[in-house]
């Protein structure tokens, strides 16, 4: 039997951590085969090593979750019980930001929830945006890497640092040519183009979002179109970059103006194109090597902030790969 101490900060922490008449510290000692004994702002976890070891990094996640403002339903709480269970050893269980982390918060979304790096190699990104003119954040879905590039981008427009928002992204066909698609131009690329809006929606609002873009201030555009132009202070997000070839990467770097801030982000696992060897974003990395004032940040499926399956698929996708290439050797 083992004991391990959790110390609150204050009374409405220790709240909305227990929950409702300590509705949490219950389904906890369910889950884990743990008892909890609270003392004040003080909870104490008893039983086996590994269950404690579990359900302590569980009260951790839950009051991390609280500082930073969420509200923690059923189905947030059923989250992070299976990513206490999901990591078991001791580096994967200091991924978690330390509490004096949450001057890190970035900005708010319209539901006044606080947006803010919720892993080591996130911390990394956002503080790498900040220091960096140009940063390439490369890792598998789900790591936060777009959804925090939009959101430093929106902070940095209010704070008035840049004066417009740039998005874009190549537009690669998978199956279904862009010609056989109803509408002008604009319409057969918005389908392309869609998964950038859901950050926006989320931090600012859809109507805000849509004043915006109508007066120019935010632009989410094909990569074609950045051909020709120079553009000063902007930040400017390059999405789905593994799908650039290197005359796109190249064009698209070149781009880039005075007072500006660019992120490119991509997924090298995740390759549309044809000749998979012929992606900017592997590339590029062998080109700009050594080049100050640019900075990768490589994230891994420790980083995943969605649903606990995804962590599982990517690890599962990453352990059958690597025995694949064992076995071509």
């Amino acid at each position: 039997m083992v004991t391990k101490t959790v110390y609150l900060q204050d009374n409405e922490e220790m709240l909305n951590v227990f929950g409702p008449q300590d509705e949490n510290l219950r389904m906890i000692e369910n889950e884990f085969d743990v008892s909890l004994v609270t003392y004040g702002n003080t909870l104490m976890i008893k039983g086996q090593k590994a269950k404690v070891s579990q359900a302590y990094r569980m009260v951790q996640e839950l009051s991390e979750q609280v500082r930073r403002g969420y509200r923690i339903d059923r189905k947030g709480f059923r989250n992070i019980v299976d990513n206490s269970r999901f990591y078991t050893d001791k580096t994967e269980a200091k991924t978690t930001i330390p509490d004096k982390d949450n001057e890190d918060s970035i900005c708010y979304t319209i539901k006044g929830k606080k947006i803010a790096p919720r892993s080591k190699n996130q911390k990394k990104y956002v503080q790498a945006i900040k220091k960096y003119d140009m940063v390439f954040g490369v890792g598998p879905a789900g790591t936060g890497k777009t959804y925090l590039a939009v959101a430093m981008a929106i902070a940095a427009l209010r704070a008035e640092k840049v004066f417009r928002i740039i998005l874009t992204r190549p537009v690669v066909e998978a199956g279904e040519k862009l010609g056989f698609l109803p509408g002008d131009l604009y319409d057969k690329v918005d389908p392309y183009l869609r998964p950038l809006y859901d950050a926006f929606y989320e931090i600012m609002g859809a109507e805000e979002f849509h004043h915006l873009r109508d007066e120019g201030v935010i632009e989410i555009v094909p990569l074609a179109y950045m051909r020709g132009r120079t553009l000063n202070d902007a930040f400017i997000v390059l999405d789905e970059a593994q799908n650039t070839n290197p005359e796109q990467m190249k064009m698209f770097l070149t781009r880039i103006g005075f007072e500006t801030t660019t992120v490119i982000v991509g997924d090298i696992t995740q390759i549309d194109l044809q000749n998979k060897k012929q992606s900017g974003l592997v590339q590029i990395r062998h080109i700009l090597k050594g080049i100050s004032g640019i900075k990768f940040i490589d994230f891994t499926g420790r980083d995943v902030v969605r649903h606990v399956l995804v962590k599982k698929i990517i690890k599962a996708y990453e352990e059958f790969e690597e025995t694949t290439a064992k076995g071509t050797k």
